[in-house]
């Protein structure tokens, strides 16, 4: 039995973490009511006492609630923006490298992936490590999630009301929180450029990287980027690859198309023997970009089998 405190359970994230570890038999929680949740004694002694802390909290929250965490034997995992890019933490993206499952199991401090990057990583890492898009070269990501990503405020104005739009580009000032670990993790030497919109549907996301592909070096085949990322996620059971005849076959891909579950599928679409690209991750915004990816990060920790209440 593992106890677990999730701190901040009451918001989007916490909500969704507790509702997909709710009913395991293996898990005991800690949790505070009522003012409980505000009274830092009360939050100290819980944090401390946790063999694994879920901090569902805003950055500067979450600093404050590591730096109350004085039992060495705690596990932390982090769904907030602070420690993405920090060192001592490992980035919690298990199939984002050969080894990097086996860094979440033996950490102490995790931190939970964005779920924009989470799209993005996943179809660009392998990319570059095969040398199929230089580590300089300059990126252009598009993306759209549904209104759950921005919280409980986003959630109101678009189901309390008939003002909101039915799609929405923000992130137009091109300092988007995400873009530190967009750019580390994936490998690149230059900031992407993010472009990031809201659509009027609760939760799914899709994430692009459009690419010309006579432009760069090699000048890779439709065919070459794919079998890169067949080979990065063989054998993974949350991330999949579709197959090209598939692709091709497709005149439409749906946001919504793997809600509820902890699976993100990549798609290379384009001419296979044209000159362009467009690679496109498909998600949950609240699964694998969010809750979904907590929770196999959790069961890694504790030395569970990855997939523990996922399926």
């Amino acid at each position: 039995m593992h106890t677990i405190f999730i701190d901040g359970e009451a918001g989007t994230t916490g909500l969704e973490i507790r509702q997909r570890l709710e009913g395991r038999g293996d898990l005991e929680f800690i949790s505070l009511t009522g003012d409980r949740r505000k009274d830092p004694a009360a939050r100290a002694e819980a944090l401390n006492a946790a063999d694994a802390v879920i901090l569902c909290l805003p950055d500067e929250a979450a600093k404050e609630a590591v730096a109350m965490i004085e039992n060495p034997d705690v596990r932390v995992i982090d769904a907030s923006t602070a420690f993405r890019v920090a060192t001592g933490w490992t980035y919690g993206f298990p199939e984002m490298d050969a080894v990097q499952r086996g860094e979440i199991v033996g950490s102490r401090r995790v931190s939970n992936p964005g779920c924009y990057p989470t799209g993005f990583i996943g179809l660009v890492r392998p990319l570059v490590k095969a040398g199929l898009i230089p580590a300089h070269w300059p990126l252009t990501v598009n993306a759209v999630s549904g209104y759950s990503g921005g919280g409980k405020s986003m959630i109101a104005e678009f189901e309390q009301g008939d003002a909101a739009p039915a799609f929405r580009a923000y992130g137009l000032s091109l300092r988007h929180k995400h873009v530190p670990e967009m750019t580390r993790h994936a490998g690149l030497r230059h900031d992407v450029l993010f472009a990031p919109a809201v659509g009027h549907y609760r939760q799914g996301m899709l994430v692009e990287v459009p690419l010309h592909l006579s432009a760069l070096p090699e000048t890779p085949s439709i065919d070459r980027l794919h079998g890169a990322l067949v080979e990065a996620y063989d054998g993974c059971r949350f991330v999949e690859v579709a197959g090209l005849d598939d692709t091709d076959a497709m005149t439409g891909l749906d946001p919504e198309g793997l809600n509820g579950t902890n699976r993100m599928r990549l798609h290379v679409f384009g001419d296979r023997n044209g000159c362009q690209a467009r690679l496109v991750a498909l998600l949950d915004n609240l699964g694998k970009g969010a809750s979904g990816a907590a929770v196999q990060n959790l069961n890694l920790m504790l030395g569970l089998d990855e997939g523990t209440g996922l399926s």
